[in-house]
């Protein structure tokens, strides 16, 4: 199993910066596939980025594209998400999740995790 609590959130301007951060408990970090995911007010959860396990490569939804950037830190057991050039359509709690399974194809679907963290709150305001 493994434990997931993110940090960092905030409110910011539009075209502002914050960088999340999730640090996770537990073994063989390495072994999970780390994702982020948002829900914004009266929205289904959205994905955002994901790194799969045994790998270091991002993926992002074209939402965020270029604007956010995903890493990963197996020493440290944490995973970061740096966003730039925020839009009020950001604005979200966002989610740190974690599969021990290789996700393949559902990285981007909620039920492929079975650990979430809390959540931090990001809001983008003009």
């Amino acid at each position: 199993q493994v434990q997931l609590a993110e940090s960092g959130g905030g409110s910011v301007q539009t075209g502002g910066s914050l960088s999340l951060s999730c640090a996770a408990s537990g073994q063989s970090f390495r072994s999970y596939s780390m994702s982020w995911f948002r829900r914004a007010p009266g929205k289904e959860r959205e994905f955002v980025a994901a790194i799969r396990r045994y790998n270091s490569n991002p993926i992002y939804a074209d939402s965020v594209k270029g604007r956010f950037a995903m890493s990963r830190d197996n020493t440290a057991q944490t995973v970061k998400l740096q966003m730039n050039s925020l839009r009020a359509e950001d604005t979200a709690v966002y989610y740190c999740a974690a599969s021990g399974s290789e996700i393949l194809s559902r990285v981007g679907v909620p039920d492929a995790y079975p650990y979430w963290g809390p959540g931090t709150q990001v809001t983008v305001s003009s």
